[in-house]
């Protein structure tokens, strides 16, 4: 396995855009995912290749990304905190399946640590009328 030298684990472009591949051809037909993301995405292709650049940030600490999920994820407007679990759990799956049992346990950890705090920036302004935060 060819990989970036200062990689945070081992893995290669085309394993990220496999995941990437994977992963939104799960959330299209997803009950509660899909919609919200047909609501949102009008190009898939240009979509996923926009995340997979994230995630070759991310883990192979590339520089072709230059977005910002948190602002997105708030401006969407209908993304609420208790999405990510949902999100996660598929993500997971999707890991288990397409990557070696290592790769896909650090792959998920860094996953659930971004979806941490984008659920905790979602909870700063999803609220009732009374003030209590919207965790689902």
């Amino acid at each position: 396995m060819q990989t970036h030298p200062l990689a945070r684990f081992p893995i290669t472009p085309a394993e990220i855009e496999a995941v990437v591949t994977e992963f939104y051809a799960v959330v299209r037909t997803h009950p509660g995912l899909g919609p919200v993301f047909a609501a949102h995405v009008t190009d898939w292709p240009a979509h996923e290749a926009k995340i997979a650049a994230f995630w070759r940030n991310a883990i192979l600490l590339e520089r072709g990304y230059d977005g910002n999920p948190m602002a997105v994820h708030k401006a969407a407007g209908d993304v609420r905190p208790g999405m990510f679990d949902v999100w996660l759990g598929l993500f997971d799956s999707v890991l288990q399946r397409e990557l070696a049992p290592e790769t896909a346990a650090a792959w998920s950890a860094l996953a659930h640590r971004i979806g941490r705090g984008l659920r905790y920036g979602l909870v700063d302004t999803a609220h009732t009328g009374s003030g209590v935060p919207i965790l689902r």
